[in-house]
């Protein structure tokens, strides 16, 4: 008898818990204002200028800015980035203006990461100790067959 009043307490918890109805809260002008002003303090980024990506062996396209936000500089593809699919894709820095379409030397990059996506909008931080102005250009690669998708040259 015990057992199956304890069994009927958890179902009615169980269907009153799963019931219930989600409240969600609208904040007033004041808090939005607020919390902008927080948000544009915190949160100061310099965007410079873009450029276009250019396809080498693979149609890669969009624009390529470089910001900095609370003193890290970061690598930042717009909403129009897009290229093909590829094993093993990498978002490198290149030590000249345009990257070989294939047979890409060690010494002449620097791997920045992984490429997070084909397409949209998506950034990648800079380490500090990198100096952008001996990386003429960003290059999508494709490490396993040591193909270049696409390109941009490095806003000035």
């Amino acid at each position: 008898m015990k057992l199956a009043n304890l069994a009927i307490f958890i179902l009615l918890t169980l269907l009153t818990v799963s019931c219930a109805k989600e409240v969600k809260s609208t904040p007033t002008d004041n808090q939005i204002k607020t919390e902008n002003k927080t948000e544009s303090v915190t949160n100061v980024a310099a965007v410079g200028k873009s450029t276009s990506f250019q396809t080498l062996e693979h149609k890669t396209q969009g624009k390529l800015s470089v910001t900095t936000e609370n003193g890290i500089s970061y690598l930042q593809f717009d909403q129009s980035f897009k290229t093909d699919h590829g094993p093993d894709l990498f978002v490198i820095l290149y030590r000249g203006n345009l990257p070989p379409k294939s047979g890409i030397k060690e010494k002449d990059y620097l791997s920045v990461a992984a490429l997070q996506k084909i397409n949209g909008s998506q950034r990648y931080a800079l380490p500090k100790n990198v100096k952008l102005a001996n990386f003429p250009s960003v290059a999508i690669w494709c490490r396993r067959f040591n193909a270049t998708f696409g390109y941009a040259s490095l806003p000035k």
